[in-house]
C-alpha cells in the first residue's frame, strides 16, 4: 500500500485549514469540558483572565459546543463578572442554538455543534488586575444535557 500520497494530500488541505482557524490576536482562550455533557445548575464554570492593559478595545466572546441530543433550540446562562476591585455584575444572556425548523446553528460535523457568540464588540476593560469570569446555565431544570463544554475567548482588537 502507497499511503505517502494520502498523508501528503492530507496535509496539503489540513494544514491551512487549522492555520486559518487560529486567531493570532487572542489573550485568553479556555474551554472546560462538563462531565458526562451534564450542567448542574448549582455548577458555574469559572475562569480567571489577568487584564494588563485597560486602555486597548477587546472582542468578548462566549463558546458552547453542544450535542445534537441537547434538547432545546436555546440556552440561557448567568455571567458573574468579578473586578479586580472586587465589584461583581450580573448578565443573562439567551444562546439560540437552532432555528425555528430546528437545524442547529453553529459549526460542526456529527453530534457536536460549536457556537462562538459574540458577547460585546470593543470592550475596555476599566482596570488592569484579575477579572473571574463565572457562567452558570440558568435553564429551568436541575441537570441540563448535552452542553458538551463552555469556553471564553478575548481577543485583542486591532485598528
Amino acid at each position: 500500500m502507497h499511503r505517502q500520497p494520502f498523508k501528503k494530500l492530507l496535509l496539503i488541505f489540513v494544514f491551512p485549514l487549522v492555520f486559518s482557524a487560529c486567531n493570532f490576536n487572542s489573550i485568553y482562550k479556555e474551554h472546560v469540558v462538563l462531565e458526562d455533557e451534564k450542567w448542574y445548575k448549582d455548577e458555574a464554570v469559572h475562569f480567571e483572565v489577568e487584564i494588563v492593559d485597560s486602555l486597548s478595545a477587546f472582542d468578548f466572546y462566549l463558546s458552547l459546543r453542544n450535542s445534537t441530543d441537547y434538547r432545546y433550540s436555546n440556552l440561557f446562562v448567568f455571567l458573574m463578572t468579578r473586578f479586580p476591585n472586587g465589584n461583581m455584575t450580573r448578565d443573562t444572556i439567551e444562546i439560540v442554538l437552532a432555528d425555528r425548523e430546528g437545524r442547529w446553528l453553529g459549526k460542526g460535523w456529527g453530534k457536536l455543534k460549536q457556537n462562538d457568540v459574540l458577547l460585546k464588540r470593543e470592550l475596555h476593560f476599566p482596570l488592569t488586575g484579575k477579572y473571574s469570569f463565572f457562567i452558570q446555565q440558568a435553564m429551568r431544570v436541575d441537570t441540563l444535557e448535552g452542553i458538551h463544554d463552555v469556553g471564553l475567548e478575548i481577543s485583542k482588537v486591532d485598528k
